[in-house]
């Protein structure tokens, strides 16, 4: 693919379109091109004429630059460029039908989640700042607590009130220890979060007053007593995680990760851990199961006399 040759038309006119009447930023437009120029010179090679492109060109393309290293994200860029310029040129009347409609990219794999191991969880949960403020330490002390103690998304927890009611969008009983949130799709679920994570948060709560302003609801408050946002609680894990010892960046769903695949490695009960999660479908939880599987790898490779070792 020469960058210097001039594309054939109309290729060059829907750019303009795009500059001048989408307004595209510079960048967007600089991919759109060179997925143009790949669609050009991949039609070339097969001696095909932009107007008289099948589906089936399309799709031969696709697994070229597939098995030429394109990712899957990259692959549906191109898609998304090749079906943008097929739709304006039918509006101007060269083209019947949209040769790229119903064609997708391979489905990009998933990547597993990140959960820290057992230690290093456990740790970051036990983790106390001699040096900070009491009450600021007390309180994050409570929040690493209670997302690893009972997986809780960051949404969820910066969620809960001090107290039950009708305006409450969740809250802890700490007499039964257990956390009642209000998940994705406003759908409600009871996790139980443990005795550390009860007596962390019994420990919070005696030190919340002196922060909290007159009137906040809230559980977690910050300095200026108001209820703490998504990105307080980011910022205060990385900190904490980072006074903990623990060699890599920390975020709360790292936790609700970790907790997850601990608990599936200990009990097995994928379904358990599918209503603790509050997932809406089995399959969102299955993920964990190859977290398992990788830790059972490990041990197979480490252990077993017919495993594979690197000498």
């Amino acid at each position: 693919m020469d960058p210097r040759a001039a594309l054939p038309d109309p290729l060059p006119r829907y750019l303009t379109h795009l500059r001048v009447e989408r307004r595209v930023a510079a960048r967007t437009l600089a991919l759109y091109e060179d997925a143009l120029r790949r669609l050009a010179d991949g039609l070339a090679a097969q001696e095909v004429p932009l107007a008289r492109t099948q589906p089936h060109h399309v799709r031969g393309l696709v697994a070229s630059l597939h098995g030429a290293g394109l990712s899957p994200r990259s692959l549906a860029l191109q898609l998304s460029a090749w079906r943008g310029f097929f739709r304006w040129w039918g509006r101007e009347g060269a083209v019947a039908a949209n040769p790229v409609d119903g064609v997708r990219a391979p489905k990009a794999a998933k990547p597993l989640p990140k959960a820290l191991p057992v230690d290093q969880a456990v740790a970051l949960a036990a983790h106390e700042d001699a040096a900070d403020d009491p009450a600021l330490a007390a309180r994050d002390h409570a929040i690493a607590e209670l997302l690893y103690g009972g997986g809780l998304r960051v949404g969820e927890l910066v969620g809960l009130d001090c107290a039950a009611g009708p305006q409450a969008a969740g809250w802890v009983d700490l007499a039964d220890g257990t956390a009642h949130v209000l998940g994705k799709g406003r759908k409600r679920r009871s996790v139980p979060i443990g005795e550390a994570a009860v007596t962390a948060l019994r420990t919070w709560l005696a030190q919340r007053a002196g922060l909290a302003a007159d009137g906040e609801a809230a559980l977690f408050v910050g300095q200026r007593g108001q209820r703490l946002s998504d990105s307080q609680v980011r910022s205060r894990l990385r900190r904490l995680a980072l006074q903990a010892g623990l060699p890599t960046p920390v975020h709360p769903h790292m936790l609700r990760h970790s907790f997850a695949s601990h608990l599936l490695q200990s009990s097995g009960d994928l379904r358990a851990v599918q209503e603790l999660l509050g997932h809406a479908s089995i399959s969102t939880t299955q993920v964990y199961t190859r977290l398992d599987y990788q830790h059972l790898a490990k041990v197979y490779d480490a252990a077993h006399p017919r495993a594979r070792r690197k000498g």
